[in-house]
């Protein structure tokens, strides 16, 4: 997962507690449908692995992926 993506759902995940925490606009079950999902998009932000990327194959990042052991 590059940077970038990382970045974004930890902002993401943010956004969507400090609207709930605020009860600006997430109330009641979607209100923690959402925040179940801030705590998913956190979560693999911190971790830098998404399992919904491994399953569809998914690649964010630019590095090129080789067989060779370091030297």
């Amino acid at each position: 997962m590059s940077n970038t993506d990382r970045i974004i759902r930890v902002i993401m995940a943010g956004t969507l507690l400090i609207l709930w925490f605020e009860d600006l606009s997430l109330k009641g079950i979607p209100g923690t449908i959402l925040v179940v999902i801030a705590g998913i998009l956190a979560v693999t932000g911190f971790i830098g692995n998404c399992p919904l990327y491994m399953l569809l194959g998914i690649h964010s990042n630019n590095k090129k992926k080789t067989s060779e052991p370091y030297k």
